[in-house]
């Protein structure tokens, strides 16, 4: 295992820190800048003026930009969405829908059902009717679903690439902790082309989408963790600074080693998953990093968060604050992975099994 950053990996980070020094916004208003440096482009293939990358540089890409809390659709539209259609779609379709990426289309994925978390028999019905398919169902927790171009809809006969524009698709916005908006999803027979239903998937779907959730929650955790440190080094009670009360620096401590851990158990899940190694061992250590990963993620994110708004003390609380950006995007990624129990339980029957 070498968990180093390679060339390719390091050129992205380097674009995505020179794109943030330049541009001010961290909001949707970065998502055309974000374009503009073809870093939208680098998992493309080379046939369509991609540069054939991967995972890796996708991880990157999410951690650097997380950093800074930014809030932009890459995550659902690289994540959930490149990804997984890199290695679903035929070259036909391929060649209508993936250079949209490139030019900024939003794409997203319904991971979710009512009271089912990264469902894995989904209840979503793809019906065949001659060279068309029926999609009937219920999503709820989508990101960005009113702004996509397309979403992935897993159903009960494979994953259906389903246009925004499909008669049929009711998006209702939905409550959300902070800038990334969401909807609840509902399909009432949305016909699409036989050849948009893509059989199977599902399982690669998930895991890229915890792999890709993961590199984001390492970089929310150290961005805030740097800005935390900054704020206890500069601020003074009782003429001092913050920084030297023995227990601020036992919590800040702490907070570092949550990073740190975090940052592992991110890595290594996403340096698994990209391994082209299909032996039964490595399969199964791909999925042992990812539930290890997406129960760091729901149980020890959202509590180092309130840490960093503990030592913060008011400032923290106030949403025009920096920090606000970190803990609600730390919490609606908790949040869509199911939550610290229910990741738990899923650990656990894994455990169980072996």
């Amino acid at each position: 295992m070498d968990f180093t950053r390679d060339e390719g990996q390091d050129a992205v980070a380097e674009v995505v820190v020179s794109l943030l020094e330049r541009e001010s916004a961290r909001d949707f208003a970065l998502w055309p800048k974000l374009a503009e440096t073809g870093l939208l482009s680098v998992a493309l293939p080379e046939r369509l003026g991609g540069d054939g990358m991967g995972l890796p540089e996708i991880s990157v890409l999410l951690t650097e930009l997380a950093t800074d809390a930014v809030a932009v659709p890459a995550l659902p539209t690289l994540g959930f969405g490149l990804l997984p259609l890199l290695a679903l779609l035929p070259d036909g379709l391929a060649d209508r829908v993936l250079p949209e990426v490139a030019e900024g289309a939003i794409v997203t994925a319904a991971l979710n059902e009512p009271a089912a978390p990264f469902a894995v028999k989904p209840e979503t019905a793809a019906v065949a009717d001659g060279d068309s398919v029926l999609v009937t169902g219920h999503k709820v927790a989508v990101p960005y679903a009113e702004e996509a171009r397309w979403l992935l809809i897993p159903t009960n006969s494979g994953i259906a690439l389903v246009d925004s524009d499909a008669k049929g698709l009711i998006r209702v916005p939905s409550p959300a902790s902070g800038a990334i908006p969401e909807c609840t999803v509902r399909l009432d027979r949305v016909r699409i082309p036989a050849e948009q239903l893509l059989p199977g998937g599902l399982t690669e779907l998930h895991r890229l989408a915890i792999a890709s959730i993961g590199a984001v929650a390492d970089g929310l955790l150290e961005g805030a963790l740097v800005l935390t440190a900054e704020h206890l080094r500069t601020r003074r009670q009782f003429g001092r600074p913050l920084a030297e009360f023995q227990a601020v620096a036992q919590q800040i401590a702490d907070l570092y080693v949550v990073s740190r851990t975090l940052h592992v158990a991110a890595v290594s899940a996403n340096w698994a998953l990209a391994q082209d190694d299909p032996s039964q061992e490595h399969q199964e250590r791909i999925d042992d990093d990812l539930d290890v990963l997406a129960y760091s993620v729901a149980a020890d994110l959202p509590a180092a968060m309130q840490k960093c708004h503990h030592l913060h003390g008011g400032l923290g609380v106030d949403i025009t604050h920096p920090m606000h950006r970190y803990y609600s995007q730390a919490k609606d990624l908790a949040r869509w992975l199911g939550g610290a129990s229910f990741r738990l339980d899923r650990l656990g029957a894994r455990c169980s099994s072996i």
